[in-house]
This record gives C-alpha cells, sequence and structure tokens, in this order.
C-alpha cells in the first residue's frame, strides 16, 4: 500500500475514535514528516513510496536525524509514539506483517514538574480583568473558570450556555476523546457568569464570545491571558494549561485527596495526577528546610 494512502486510512481511524482536532493534526504532522524522510532514504518520490519497503534502519535513521536537529527528548519520545500507532494499525489492517518500530527503543523522556502559580501570584491574576466591560467580565470568567475548576483550554472554548447550571454551581465539559464529565464552579465564576450573559444581547449558544460575537478560540484564550499577565505584573509566561496546573497543585496543598483530583481534572490514569504531588512534596520539603531549626542551611 502507498504511504499515503496508508496514512490518510490511519487518520481516518483515529477521527471514527473522536480524537480531538489537535491530537489527529499532531499525528498527522509527524507521519508526513517521518514519509517524507523515508522516501529521502530510499530514494524515491513521496507518492511512490510503498509503507512495505519501510524497515527498522530507516526508523533507526530518524531517529539519528531527529537528535541531529536537537529535538528534545520529549518531541523525539512523541513522534516515536505516533510510528508505533501508525504502524500497529497497519499490521492490524493486514498492511504489513511486523512493524518496523517494534525493535526500536523509546529515549527516556524525564519527568519534567509542570509550572504553577502561588496563591499571592493567582491573587493578583484574578484581579486583573476590568469587570466596568463586558469583555472583561468574560476575561474574569476565563480566569475563574481555569483556575477554579482546572478545565483544559478545549473544554474552556466549547462550553455551551446549555452545558451550565448556575443554581448547583456546575458545569458539563467534554474531556479527551469526548469524555463527559460534570465539573463544579466557584461562586465567583457563576456570579461573573451571570453577570455577563446579562450584558449579552445576542443568540449564541457559545458561552465565550469574541469582539465578532462568535465563539472565543484557545488561541484567543492565551492572548487574554498574555494582556491579564501583564496588568498584573506578574513577570511570567501564564499559558491556559498552567491555570490547570495551578488548579490542582492547590486543591493538594489544602488536603484534596488524589483520587477526587484525578476526577475534577478528567485523568484516565492516576499515574498522570500523581505528578502533582511532586509539587506539593517540594513545598513541604522547602517549608521544612526554612522552618525547623535543626534543618535550617548554614549560611555559607
Amino acid at each position: 500500500m502507498l504511504a499515503d494512502r496508508a496514512l490518510d486510512s490511519f487518520i481516518c481511524s483515529l477521527l471514527a475514535k473522536n480524537l480531538s482536532e489537535l491530537t489527529v493534526s499532531a499525528y498527522q504532522t509527524d507521519l508526513l514528516q517521518f514519509i517524507n524522510f523515508a522516501a529521502h532514504e530510499l530514494g524515491v518520490e513521496v507518492q511512490d513510496l510503498n509503507v512495505k519497503t519501510i524497515d527498522k534502519y530507516i526508523v533507526r535513521n530518524y531517529l539519528g536525524w531527529m537528535t541531529d536537529r536537537k529535538l528534545s527528548r520529549k518531541s523525539i519520545a512523541r513522534k516515536l509514539a505516533s510510528l508505533r500507532s501508525f504502524f500497529r494499525f497497519l499490521c492490524r489492517e493486514g498492511v504489513i506483517e511486523q512493524s518496523p518500530v517494534q525493535k526500536v527503543v523509546t529515549p527516556k523522556t524525564g519527568r519534567t514538574l509542570p509550572r504553577f502559580l502561588f496563591q499571592e501570584h493567582m491573587a493578583k491574576l484574578l484581579q486583573a480583568a476590568d469587570l466596568g466591560t463586558k469583555n472583561g467580565i468574560r476575561d474574569q470568567i476565563i480566569v475563574e473558570i481555569l483556575y477554579g475548576s482546572g478545565l483544559r483550554v478545549s473544554e474552556l472554548v466549547n462550553i455551551d450556555i446549555r452545558d451550565l447550571d448556575l443554581e448547583n454551581g456546575l458545569v458539563k465539559v467534554y474531556g479527551k476523546g469526548q469524555k463527559e464529565r460534570i465539573v463544579p464552579l466557584t461562586d465567583y465564576a457563576c456570579q461573573a457568569i451571570k453577570k455577563y450573559l446579562e450584558l449579552r444581547h445576542d443568540s449564541e449558544q457559545a458561552l465565550l464570545l469574541n469582539y465578532q460575537n462568535t465563539r472565543l478560540s484557545a488561541r484567543s484564550v492565551r492572548r487574554i491571558l498574555d494582556k491579564l499577565e501583564k496588568k498584573a505584573n506578574l513577570h511570567q509566561h501564564i499559558y491556559p494549561h498552567m491555570l490547570r496546573h495551578t488548579f490542582a497543585t492547590h486543591l493538594l496543598d489544602g488536603g484534596a485527596d488524589l483520587r477526587s483530583v484525578q476526577e475534577l481534572l478528567g485523568h484516565k490514569k492516576l499515574s498522570s495526577t500523581q505528578i502533582y504531588t511532586h509539587l506539593t512534596r517540594e513545598k513541604l520539603r522547602d517549608v521544612y528546610m526554612n522552618s525547623h531549626p535543626r534543618a535550617k542551611r548554614k549560611s555559607p
């Protein structure tokens, strides 16, 4: 089977699983890059590349090529994971007998601790929006929900008014794979939403609108956070997922159990949530080292 046809079939299979557009796009980008590399290695045109001619040596050369270009281990591991999924699919479909990635070892990535805001910095960000304007109240809602409910930015921008239960302080969101979950809203978020909806005079179903009265995009949310960051004078780059990290960290610092935080975040695996315990342990260690008379470091 030609590689471009194989890729089209694989992408169709991903779409059938209701994966997000961003996830499917990432797979497609990774695989197109590899297909172009493989075609060059084999000395054929991309449109003439047959997936049966791709072997483990081409995959290993591809790993070397990415390493030479100083790609991070995390990026290399992700691209290799895309290849594994692609060739596993082709094996299931009977297109190839064995995956060329099967015996290729994924480089160890190490685990990077997520960045978060301390409570005093979060308080400044929560006070940065101009509550005298409709769009200022919308910006406040963005911060209140990302931090107060721990949503992904994709979940936030896809909220419709019908998904809200403001009387009970709840919102229905659709996570990865369109998995539905009910998430609590803070009283602050509910109050801001009610005020925002009172000021709106449109028939749009989306909760958050841009200047053209159409659904706000994830990119616009990032720009709004950039603006609020400068107004709050925080001197650090703030992005939507950072507020989700802050939500989880502050919950655990406040005594929430790991399973509850996992449910609130919509994590499929507990291991995805456990990384936040590293943050709280680091904080506890710092408190201990700075507070206990027998733990304080001596000045050099």
